[in-house]
């Protein structure tokens, strides 16, 4: 074993046995707390279902509340509440208010439905509750009186010229039972709306051991009359709260909450083995969750010194990766100005005496370019020049771009004069057929100076002075043309 695995095993090893042992540990008492905490989680669960179903229907039954009333307004406004206009617009708001029947009446319970029809509904039970409302909008859950259905009552004061009317909007009471099932808690075995008095208003759920009329305090007092008895005291006191309790052969948890709406409580329930389910299901997840986890932590210490391996490679290609980066000059994909003068550098110190050839190109009337072209256009050509330029030239020779529309190439190990020339004319011959721009192309031109190391510069900053007067040579000359520091190379190389 070598310094460097021993150094891992130390660094690694003696942890992921520490951390083995303190997982362990922690399963262990886990494990112990999982059924109170599963029970607990099912129950927590249980509530805010109930919760939202209930603010399901509390909203629900608010939008009854709510949506007759500008009805009623309108009617108020009428001066006179003939037969025709009366029939005509209860027609109209019975269609847009979901409602399957609406009444209009007077204070004695006699009016017109949305029909036309002349009924009463005086000897009906709920009428007393209506006249006791006084001049606010009440719910009520009662036969309906006029198309013999139980239905959800909305009744909504009028001021009538005789004195305050009412409009009654009837609801369907299996209305309530689609507000239920908008709830994802399928599970739910009973789900009653009950009043103070512990009678059942509404009843749906699964098995349902409760219908309408039936007394939910009545019923549960045989089977448990302390539960009973707290349950009554908890719901006429207007708190929520949950009870067990044994109906016939079904142990249930009862959820009550209460709604805000006419003392009303909502009931759910839900049996006991379905929670004992849950939480056997949630011990096994707990049991296996362990047997993944050992086979995990196995696993993880046997990949412990490959991970290190693989990670010290990865941080050294992405080293790599961010010195590559921070070396490039992001438009044309070249090296930047500080690359390029250090790449140069290092290969100069490294090499003194290796006859070199640095060129500096720049791009004719770049200005005009992009005073015409626009400066999306301008950089195109620079892209398009650093893609192409840097192919004629061998991988080990230096490419980069000093800023602006000025390039810099070295070129390193050019011996012989004629290859000097050749070169030389490579780089002419290029900017001959470079074409940039995508759907525009565009004949680009460079003057381009040329100086020869270490003969014309000993140095970077004495080769590229040469270079640039040779630059400024050419530019004089007329651009679109190449001009050594000294001529003799065009000399020697003829």
């Amino acid at each position: 074993m070598d310094n460097q695995t021993k150094s891992v095993a130390v660094q690694w090893i003696g942890p992921s046995v520490l951390l083995i042992i303190a997982l362990m540990v922690m399963v262990f008492n886990f494990s112990t707390k999982s059924r109170s905490k599963a029970h607990d989680t099912v129950t927590k669960n249980m509530t805010e279902s109930a919760q939202t179903c209930l603010e399901n229907l509390t909203d629900e039954l608010t939008l009854y509340k709510t949506v007759g009333e500008p009805i009623a307004a309108l009617l108020e406004k009428k001066v006179k509440w003939d037969s025709a206009n009366a029939t005509e617009m209860l027609a109209i708001a019975r269609k847009y208010s979901g409602t399957y029947e609406i009444y209009l009446c007077d204070a004695s319970g006699i009016g017109i439905n949305s029909e036309g029809e002349y009924v009463s509904i005086a000897d009906k039970e709920y009428f007393e509750a209506v006249k006791a409302a006084a001049e606010t909008t009440e719910l009520f859950v009662s036969d309906d009186g006029i198309k013999g259905r139980n239905a959800i009552v909305v009744s909504i004061p009028i001021n009538h010229p005789d004195g305050i009317g009412r409009m009654l909007l009837f609801y369907p009471l299996n209305n309530f039972e689609a507000v239920v099932k908008k709830n994802d808690f399928v599970a739910w075995n009973i789900v009653s709306l009950i009043d103070a008095d512990g009678t059942v208003l509404l009843a749906s759920g699964t098995s349902n051991q409760w219908e309408q009329g039936d007394n939910i305090y009545e019923a549960l007092k045989a089977a448990n009359a302390e539960a009973s008895k707290k349950m009554k005291s908890r719901i006429v006191n207007r708190t929520s709260g949950m009870t067990a309790v044994k109906m016939g052969d079904t142990e249930n948890s009862l959820v009550y909450v209460p709604t805000g709406i006419n003392e009303w409580t909502m009931v759910t329930g839900i049996p006991q083995t379905y929670i004992d389910r849950l939480v056997a299901q949630q011990w096994k997840d707990v049991k296996n969750m362990m047997y993944q986890l050992i086979a995990v932590i196995f696993v993880f210490i046997c990949m412990v010194a490959i991970i290190n391996i693989v990670s010290k490679i990865y941080n050294i290609k992405k080293q790599k990766q961010l010195e590559e980066k921070a070396d490039t000059d992001l438009l044309t994909g070249l090296n930047n100005k500080l690359a390029t003068e250090r790449k140069i550098k290092e290969f100069i110190a490294r090499n003194p005496n290796a006859q070199s050839m640095m060129f500096i190109l720049d791009i004719d009337n770049f200005k005009k370019i992009n005073d015409t072209m626009g400066h999306a256009f301008g950089d195109e050509v620079l892209r398009s020049l650093g893609q192409q330029i840097s192919t004629i030239f061998r991988a080990t020779d230096i490419v980069g771009r000093a800023g602006g529309d000025e390039f810099i190439v070295f070129l390193k190990n050019i011996t012989q004069a004629g290859d000097v020339r050749k070169e030389a004319k490579k780089v002419e011959d290029f900017f001959k057929d470079f074409k940039a721009g995508e759907y525009t192309k565009y004949s680009a031109t460079a003057s381009i100076g040329v100086a020869i190391f270490p003969e014309e510069g000993s140095d970077f900053e004495s080769i590229y002075k040469a270079a640039d007067k040779a630059l400024y040579r050419a530019k004089e000359r007329g651009k679109n043309q190449l001009a050594f520091y000294k001529e003799k190379w065009l000399e020697e190389s003829n």
